[in-house]
């Protein structure tokens, strides 16, 4: 059993990072799997029930005040093994997009553009951006001036505007340069 992990959300101003981990069976027949921002919403919403319908998988995420606390790439790691965690088997070797590891017992493998070349971490990349992506839409109700529903906390004109005029919210990640910059004005 090969698990794919990949994450969506390290570089955003607001909300979580967010980690898929997915085992495909073999004979999976899903078509079109691909690296998540190559994929249009349509096409992703598509493939997430696909993947939820005949894969293991599991998905995880660490919290805006987790990466203030422990930083970007140390909170990705931790919701990648978050997510491999949660998996209802342990797999035999992970397979990570990237470069690096979480440090974990597992066997495995970091792939650099993984997402493009194996379906299971393309699958992980699927349902941690719709998962994320849906996360943002929800918090836009709440915040609805950053426009979340649109930018998905990522540092856009509207969402640099927006954080000038209203402030940080708590979903912002108060390390991140655009946030912690506003403190000094």
């Amino acid at each position: 059993m090969i698990a794919g992990v990949d994450e969506a959300g390290r570089g955003p101003l607001a909300g979580p990072v967010v980690a898929g981990a997915v085992i495909l069976p073999d004979n999976h027949a899903i078509v079109g799997l691909d690296d998540s921002k190559k994929l249009t919403a349509k096409k992703r919403e598509r493939l997430e029930q696909e993947i939820m319908d005949v894969a293991r998988f599991s998905v995880a995420q660490c919290t805006e005040t987790e990466i203030d606390e422990i930083n970007i790439l140390q909170a990705t790691m931790l919701a990648m093994k978050r997510a491999v965690e949660g998996l209802d088997a342990v797999p035999d070797h992970v397979l990570v997009d990237g470069n690096r590891l979480p440090q974990w017992s597992y066997s495995a493998e970091a792939v650099v553009g993984g997402d493009a070349i194996h379906a299971c971490i393309s699958a992980a990349s699927i349902l941690a951006k719709e998962y994320r992506d849906r996360m943002m839409i929800a918090a836009a109700e709440q915040y609805p001036q950053y426009g979340w529903e649109r930018n998905k906390g990522y540092g856009t004109a509207e969402h640099l505007a927006a954080l000038k005029q209203y402030g940080p919210t708590p979903l912002h990640r108060k390390s991140f340069a655009p946030i912690a910059q506003l403190d000094l004005l």
